[in-house]
């Protein structure tokens, strides 16, 4: 059986060329699942200008021209064989609203387009994206400008820890939701971890040079991160050890090896962190594919 029985699109209907569209529905088709499309538009200021009764008018109207758009555009998609539901309407708070479709529905996945915020709105305000990644049950998955709608190659981006038995179990999530996935669309697996040997995994250890303690942490990492691709059965050459800040590891290899997909874990932070945005949140910025949260 398929992992995916709902899909929930959320879609801003006045931006009509997404590409969040035909991604949901290639997903939706792979997996035999059901698609329902909240178009979901925010509050207009030009209709505050507007009398009480024309600005009632306005706003049907306003509505019934997207609802009119969406409709044409799912009836596309059921001509091949897609079953697809929609609804077009105004959202009040779009973060709540979001939350209250995913606690409704209950789907398996909820997927929007990437919405890039620039880096002065980042300081004051989260965005949206942030918010789902941070506060959504389920997994999210934001879709990119990847050229591709059905994923043909997926990265897992996974954790270890120097320590014997590292806590697996968000690991465990990611790489499971990466292989259905990968399953689903006929997509190759990557395995990758960057490692980002700084100085405060260094701080508490004396008797030994830097260069000492950097050769052997590195290497009890890469021994860790190679137990778990084997416990996993992914093979040699789909393995990745990479040196280097998680985001540009990542960014880099994602734009030199033509990724579609990564597939991290939402990491619940506090503090500066917080504020900071976590490195799933900084990646929505810096790669070209679709990432999915988990």
């Amino acid at each position: 059986m398929s992992q995916y029985q709902k899909l929930l699109l959320i879609i801003n209907p006045a931006l009509r060329h997404s590409p969040a569209v035909n991604h949901a529905a290639a997903l939706a088709k792979a997996s035999g699942a059901s698609l329902h499309i909240a178009g979901l538009i925010g509050p207009l200021d030009l209709l505050s200008f507007l009398e009480q009764g024309d600005r009632e008018t306005a706003r049907e109207a306003y509505l019934q021209d997207h609802r009119d758009w969406l409709k044409a555009q799912t009836d596309n998609l059921r001509t091949r064989g897609l079953e697809v539901t929609i609804e077009v309407a105004w959202a009040d708070d779009l973060r709540e609203d979001i939350l209250a479709h995913v606690a409704e529905m209950q789907p398996d996945l909820l997927i929007k387009e990437v919405q890039h915020e620039s880096l002065l709105k980042r300081a004051f305000f989260t965005p949206l994206d942030w918010y789902l990644l941070r506060h959504c049950p389920i997994p999210v998955y934001l879709v990119g400008a990847s050229s591709f709608v059905l994923p043909r190659k997926i990265v897992a981006a996974v954790e270890v820890s120097d320590k014997e038995s590292p806590d697996n179990e968000l690991n465990e999530r990611i790489i499971q939701q990466a292989t259905a996935l990968a399953m689903q669309c006929g997509a190759d697996l990557h395995l990758l971890y960057a490692c980002n040997i700084s100085a405060g995994y260094l701080a508490d250890m004396d008797g030994l040079t830097l260069a000492e303690l950097t050769k052997a942490l590195r290497k009890d990492l890469e021994k860790n991160f190679l137990k778990l691709a084997s416990q996993y059965g992914v093979s040699a050459d789909h393995r990745h050890f990479v040196i280097g800040h998680p985001v540009s590891a990542l960014s880099e290899f994602a734009n030199e090896q033509n990724v579609d997909v990564i597939v991290m874990g939402k990491v619940q932070s506090g503090g500066v962190d917080k504020l900071l945005g976590s490195t799933t949140e900084h990646i929505l910025y810096q790669v070209p594919c679709c990432v999915m949260a988990v």
